[in-house]
C-alpha cells in the first residue's frame, strides 16, 4: 500500500470536459498523473463511487465548499478519484457543481486503485473492485499525508481535515 513519502504510481486518469477550449477537447481526457502533479500541491480524495450516499452528501461537497481555503493554504488543485467512467464524473461533476474547484477523475477500470493498494472490494454489493475512501496531499508527485478510511467510515478524509494538514 502506497505511504507517505512514496511517489504516486504512473498512471492515467480520465476527465470529461464539458467545454472545448484550453486545449482540451470535448472529453473524456487522458490525464498523465505524473505530468499533471509535478511541480504542484494536490489535495486528492478517492472515494467507492460517484452518486453513492456519502460521497454526493458529504465527501464531494465539503471539497467544493473549502475550495477557497485550499488555495490559500497553496493547493494548486483538488481532485476526486473514482472507480467510474468519464462520463458518469462528468454528470456527477454537474450535478456537485464543481466546474473550476475540483477536477473530477475517473479511474474506470480500478488501475490507479490497484497500483495505490488503497483497494475496496465491493463485489458481494454488486458494484465490483471499488477505491478504498481516502485523501491525500500529494506535493510534486509525492505523499505527505495520508488519511485512509476503515471500513463504512467516514472520519479522516474529509475535506477539513486535509485543509489541516495543507495548512501544517
Amino acid at each position: 500500500m502506497i505511504k507517505i513519502g512514496d511517489t504516486l504510481p504512473a498512471a492515467t486518469l480520465m476527465e470529461y470536459v464539458e467545454i472545448e477550449g484550453g486545449g482540451c477537447s470535448i472529453g473524456p481526457n487522458p490525464v498523465d498523473v505524473a505530468k499533471a502533479t509535478a511541480g504542484k500541491t494536490i489535495a486528492l480524495f478517492a472515494l467507492p463511487g460517484a452518486y453513492t450516499p456519502t460521497c454526493s452528501a458529504k465527501h464531494v461537497p465539503g471539497y467544493v465548499e473549502h475550495f477557497d481555503a485550499f488555495k490559500a493554504a497553496g493547493v494548486d488543485e483538488i481532485w476526486c478519484v473514482s472507480v467510474n467512467d468519464a462520463f458518469v464524473m462528468g454528470a456527477w461533476a454537474r450535478e456537485q457543481k464543481t466546474a473550476g474547484k475540483v477536477r473530477m477523475l475517473a479511474d474506470g477500470s480500478a488501475a490507479f486503485a490497484q497500483a495505490t493498494g488503497l483497494t475496496l472490494d465491493l463485489t458481494s454489493k454488486g458494484m465490483g473492485l471499488r477505491s478504498n475512501r481516502y485523501s491525500m496531499l500529494v506535493k510534486d508527485g509525492k505523499v505527505v499525508s495520508l488519511n485512509n478510511e476503515g471500513p463504512g467510515k467516514f472520519e479522516v478524509s474529509d475535506a477539513a481535515t486535509l485543509l489541516a494538514q495543507a495548512k501544517g
